[in-house]
């Protein structure tokens, strides 16, 4: 599986864009099955990642600084260039801005990790990230488009997908560490448990694509609209990414993990806050869906493009992390 893992991501993704066009009445109960499935899934990244080591990676200011430098410095002065560029619908360019300016917070963590970068440091991260972007979003949002757009801003979304995706399942995994530690029978079932990682990403991707996918129906040209700014985002942000990592002077595996958070987006906290807008800015939730289809897409590229990307070889991995 682990040889066989990209094949495996884009084949769950057909499999979940087929299932989503021809039965999209099980789209609304596939959505429920996202943060089960994702919760379940970085359980396991999660697992791999001892707490003592995590404790470690917390005190590490320079990939911290680092990773608030790129999603809050360097991505809104990329979606800035960008904004006057975009369709000129006020409901497409909030959806545009609503993902894009909030950082990823939740499988960034297994994408990076496939692709050698600093799990730990990345989960370390998840907190300041999160606050953050709570706390930045509606500055943002009035920056680019006056105040009306910033009251929609709302703290529930993004607590919940803490607490879900975050907080319960680093406490089993670690619960699960101590029980490994301290018995073989627990040890088993944390090995099997480790083995689970590429069929619930698989799983992961086509629950995501399956519920989202019914959803892109009636808003084709919206779709067709914004995709070139998501690929071109993400591909900037490839190299902007490399860039920070190597202003901070990070090694391949922080630097990776640099290029990962700077690129992924945090689409499935802020799709409930563009599902709760008006009837009047409905287009920005299917601006939002098409973002996490786009990456997705792109996700499963920058695992196999960011290690030449950011190699092993390179000079900051010399310097320690």
């Amino acid at each position: 599986m682990e040889h066989h893992q990209v094949a495996a991501y884009l084949a769950a993704m057909a499999v979940g864009a087929l299932l989503g066009w021809v039965a999209p009445g099980l789209g609304p109960g596939l959505e429920h099955a996202i943060n089960p499935v994702l919760g379940a899934l970085l359980f396991v990244t999660f697992l791999q990642v001892p707490a003592a080591e995590l404790v470690r990676s917390l005190r590490d200011g320079r990939f911290l600084s680092a990773a608030v430098v790129v999603n809050f410095v360097v991505v809104p002065l990329v979606v800035a260039a960008m904004f006057a560029l975009l369709p000129s619908d006020q409901a497409v360019r909030l959806g545009v801005l609503l993902v894009l300016l909030c950082p990823c917070v939740d499988y960034v963590i297994v994408f990076s990790g496939l692709a050698g970068g600093s799990s730990r440091r990345l989960l370390a991260a998840t907190p300041v990230l999160l606050v953050a972007q709570l706390l930045l979003l509606p500055g943002f949002l009035y920056l680019f488009m006056g105040s009306e757009p910033a009251d929609i801003v709302e703290v529930g979304p993004f607590l919940e997908a803490f607490v879900v995706l975050i907080v319960i399942p680093l406490a089993l995994a670690w619960a699960l560490q101590a029980w490994a530690a301290r018995s073989p029978a627990g040890q088993r079932v944390s090995d099997g448990a480790t083995t689970a990682m590429v069929p619930l990403m698989a799983a992961t991707l086509l629950v995501v694509v399956a519920s989202q996918v019914p959803k892109l129906g009636n808003s084709l040209g919206d779709v067709v609209a914004v995709i070139p700014f998501y690929v071109a985002f993400l591909i900037v942000m490839a190299f902007a990414g490399k860039a920070v990592a190597h202003l901070f002077r990070l090694d391949a595996s922080s630097g990776r993990a640099i290029v990962f958070t700077g690129a992924t987006r945090n689409s499935l906290v802020v799709l409930p806050l563009a599902l709760a807008l008006p009837d009047s800015l409905a287009v920005a939730a299917v601006v939002v869906v098409t973002q996490t289809l786009v990456e997705v897409l792109g996700m499963v590229t920058y695992v196999r493009l960011v290690p030449r990307l950011v190699p092993v070889d390179d000079k900051r991995s010399a310097v320690p992390a």
